[in-house]
């Protein structure tokens, strides 16, 4: 179910380059998916679920409205990548706030595009 899916009602099968490959979703559909994502995680935060993966009945319980809105305008494996990064930023952020709290520094240097801590 999603954009690359041919069982999704909502959406027409996406259109096959020559090479047989599926095009690449357009603007329209990716900001589609980013906003069904933001409204799913909002729903998952004020629910207190980190991990709809491994807390899947919970997720599926809770924010199931937003869950299908958010798998169905998402390609499956955007749904599974959005998923798995936001627990792995969960974590980095806690271990990054406990080695502040033990008292580390940061160390200089340049940091890649959009790291915590990165100065504009």
């Amino acid at each position: 179910m999603g954009l690359f899916s041919t069982t999704s009602a909502s959406h027409p099968a996406p259109k096959i380059s020559s090479d047989g490959a599926p095009i690449a979703p357009d603007r329209t559909q990716r900001a589609k998916c980013w906003e069904g994502r933001d409204a799913y995680f909002q729903c998952l935060d004020k629910n207190g679920i980190m991990d709809s993966l491994t807390e899947k009945d919970k997720a599926e319980k809770s924010c199931a409205r937003e869950g299908r809105q958010f798998e169905g305008n998402c390609a499956s494996s955007w749904v599974t990548y959005f998923k798995k990064r936001r627990v792995m930023e969960y974590q980095r952020n806690q271990t990054l706030e406990r080695l502040r709290a033990e008292g580390a520094k940061e160390m200089p240097g340049e940091l890649g595009p959009g790291a915590l801590g990165q100065k504009p």
